[in-house]
């Protein structure tokens, strides 16, 4: 913008709309209190004196000085015709309540500009001015200012107006501090996610795992009172619960439905520690057993269930409970702590995974798309097709389209997630058949999961280590077959995958950086990873969650 050009202000449409209502309105109310036209004259003063605060309110001298000019004018005009409604009237009050209304124009203005201060000096100019002209105004050999009538109306607006002027000063008071005290969004998520980086670096990682503050939990239980069977569970999607830890001779197929008729969910509902003279098993066998159901509360959210079976009657008692309670109020907001670190973790790990996603969609993946069809242009103009230049270009367009093919899987694997009513079962299996059909691999599917779920890390780590496994298989073994096998009985899961290929020890080096990756995974689960030779060829790997009696054939080794 030139230095010679200025901005004009101009006049606030609603401000001047304000202005024109209340001139209207005095004027009119001045004829009904004077019967007398000649005193609409200070009506048209008082627009005039307007004028500079309404087209230059933002100056820094112009608009308060023509504010303050308005108040002036204003109590003069209100003690002129007031002294002329009491003499036609008898009334000065009525004469003063014709005019003083329009007050409320300048006092709106500095409320919603801020300028408190500068109201107040306006109410006190008014009522200084309205006091002067009260005192040297006679009205029938009498002083206007003792005129009951005119005193009241005019101590009447100066106290609404210095009253509605308080209110807005509060009301803007309330709103900074609430701004204040509630940062945005972002800068809140930002704060947590600080805090949460500085707890996460100063425990131990032990103390953030769901699974060993459920073990240590359990084994501290079993201390305190006989449990032949026992379990810590955790809420899952869909109103299911999941079990983090399981202790006893066997394995139990625990009640995991909210809905149910069970003291499970009694206890969940109520938050209230329960008995039961029967199992909360839905696979025990009969037979006398007690059972005690204690809640994890933290704060007034249920985060889990503590379940302890004994096979004998009335093994928990009144004082065996509360020691139990006792026990497991403090492990409540431990093993919230640890559930929330894991979803935090596993959220921020799904975004990246999207994001990485879309760009490698976006960017390199319609890059090289580009690049083929430059080829296929290329070849199109070579009229020998027994040309050197020829198979060069037929070469590269075979090693880009491996290349797509590659990316292609990549982006499925990063998109692909355990879905909440599917089961890790399911998200294995649609990647083993998509992988296999583009690599030209026979798939062999062995699924066996139970209606319980795993919790949702541990599901998502488990997914990933098959999904490593599937890929190397396909991409360095050179097999013909594939062989998936996927068991859950939680909190116990197996996944192995097998193939017919030239075996681990021929594959490429960035083979065995894929298998280090699934070495990490099952660490960071609390899972045993194992890579063995298969009979008579190819590879087999296995992870392995948990532990199971009835599945002691597992190996117990790790890479």
């Amino acid at each position: 913008m030139p230095a010679s050009t200025r901005v004009v202000p101009r006049p606030h449409p609603l401000a001047a709309a304000a202005r024109v209502v209340m001139l209207a309105l005095v004027a009119v109310l001045s004829l009904l209190a004077t019967h007398d036209p000649a005193q609409l004259w200070w009506v048209a003063l008082l627009a005039a004196t307007g004028l500079p605060a309404l087209l230059a309110p933002v100056y820094h001298w112009l608009g308060p000085l023509g504010r303050g000019a308005e108040v002036v004018v204003l109590a003069l005009a209100t003690s002129q015709v007031a002294s002329v409604a009491t003499i036609g009237a008898q009334n000065g009050g009525l004469g003063a309540s014709a005019v003083l209304p329009y007050l409320a124009v300048p006092i709106t203005v500095t409320a919603l500009r801020r300028r408190f201060r500068e109201g107040a000096w306006l109410l006190a100019i008014t009522g200084l001015t309205l006091l002067l002209a009260g005192a040297l105004t006679e009205v029938d050999g009498q002083r206007q200012l003792t005129q009951v009538g005119y005193l009241a109306v005019s101590a009447q607006w100066l106290v609404l107006s210095g009253l509605g002027l308080y209110a807005a000063r509060t009301l803007h008071r309330v709103i900074r501090a609430r701004s204040v005290s509630k940062p945005q969004p972002y800068a809140e998520a930002t704060r947590l996610l600080t805090q949460l980086r500085t707890v996460a670096r100063q425990l131990p990682g032990a103390t953030l795992d769901p699974g060993g503050i459920s073990e240590h939990l359990l084994e501290e239980l079993r201390t305190l009172a006989r449990a032949d069977r026992g379990a810590v569970l955790s809420a899952s999607g869909g109103g299911r619960l999941v079990v983090l830890a399981q202790c006893g001779t066997d394995r139990v197929d625990w009640e995991t439905t909210l809905d149910a008729d069970s003291a499970i969910a009694d206890a969940w509902a109520s938050q209230q520690p329960h008995t039961a003279a029967h199992s909360q098993a839905r696979s025990h066998a009969g037979g006398e057993v007690s059972a005690l159901i204690v809640p994890l509360v933290a704060g007034v959210r249920t985060v889990g269930l503590v379940v302890l079976e004994a096979d004998v009657a009335h093994a928990y008692p009144p004082e065996i409970v509360s020691r139990v309670t006792g026990l497991t109020s403090p492990a409540a907001l431990r093993l919230e702590a640890a559930l929330l670190f894991d979803e935090v973790r596993s959220l921020a790990t799904n975004e990246e995974r999207q994001r990485l996603a879309r760009e490698i969609h976006d960017g390199v993946a319609q890059e090289l798309v580009m690049v083929g069809y430059g080829i296929d242009n290329a070849l199109a103009t070579v009229h020998d097709d027994t040309d050197e230049t020829a198979e060069s270009l037929r070469l590269l367009r075979q090693e880009v389209t491996r290349v797509i093919t590659e990316l292609r899987l990549s982006l499925f694997e990063l998109r692909s997630e355990v879905d909440r009513h599917g089961g890790l079962a399911a998200a294995i299996a649609e990647y083993a058949r998509t992988v296999g059909v583009s690599g030209g691999l026979r798939v062999h599917l062995s699924l066996d999961e139970s209606t319980a779920r795993l919790p949702a890390a541990t599901e998502a780590e488990l997914l990933r280590i098959a999904q490593e496994a599937v890929a190397n298989a396909r991409k360095h073994a050179g097999a013909s077959n594939l062989w998936v096998t996927c068991a859950v009985d939680p909190p116990y899961a197996q996944i192995e995958v097998s193939d017919d290929g030239h075996g681990i020890a021929d594959q490429r080096t960035d083979g065995h950086y894929g298998l280090a990756i699934m070495a990490e995974r099952a660490e960071r689960i609390r899972g045993r990873l194992e890579i063995r030779p298969r009979q008579p060829s190819g590879t087999t790997v296995a992870v392995v969650v948990g532990s199971s009696p009835r599945r002691d054939n597992v190996p117990d080794s790790t890479a």
